[in-house]
């Protein structure tokens, strides 16, 4: 990991931040996918394993307005993380609090490419665990594309474990993997 002498700072986004934050680069290449096999025989297998590719695959995360705006208010965490010397949004998280059940669900975590391996991620998701903490919440769940491999290893790398699926999860019909931390 790359560290850097950035000052940042990270707080609660407002309405003025939500195009900053459609903005910013939500491009990411990666050359390994997480490949899903189904196998129906006496019952139901499933398995994921990692597959290169024969080339690098160059993908976006489609950022969702409303959800940004829908996570605004104060029970919603919704967070970004901007260089304090000029304001601007380098990165930024959203998780929808869900207290019957008391979970929060991160739709998107998302770092700009010319400040990604930089920690700011991490950083983010620490904040958003902590804010998950104070509003009572006991488990965290993070969800990607499977083609989304290098999320799916910022995952792993937080100590989240793989949890689950979807098969037609995104309007684009990508399999959505689900990684989940419990609170302690």
């Amino acid at each position: 990991m790359m560290t850097t002498g950035l000052s940042l700072l990270i707080r609660d986004a407002t309405l003025a931040d939500l195009s900053a934050c459609a903005a910013l680069d939500h491009t990411y290449e990666t050359q390994q996918v997480w490949q899903m096999h189904i196998q129906q025989d006496d019952g139901w297998q499933v398995r994921f394993r990692t597959e290169r590719l024969p080339r690098t695959l160059e993908s976006t995360v489609v950022s969702n307005r409303e959800r940004l705006r829908d996570a605004l208010p104060a029970d919603q965490c919704c967070l970004v993380a901007v260089r304090r010397d000029t304001d601007a949004v380098l990165a930024y998280l959203v998780m929808r609090r869900d207290p019957t059940y008391a979970l929060g669900h991160v739709h998107d975590l998302v770092v700009t490419r010319p400040h990604r391996r930089q920690q700011i991620g991490g950083r983010l998701l620490k904040v958003a665990l902590q804010w998950a903490k104070e509003h009572d919440l006991t488990r965290v769940l993070l969800e990607t594309q499977t083609r989304n491999f290098p999320a799916i290893a910022f995952c792993q790398a937080a100590g989240f474990t793989f949890c689950g699926f979807n098969d037609q999860y995104y309007p684009n019909r990508d399999i959505a993997v689900f990684f989940s931390l419990t609170l302690r």
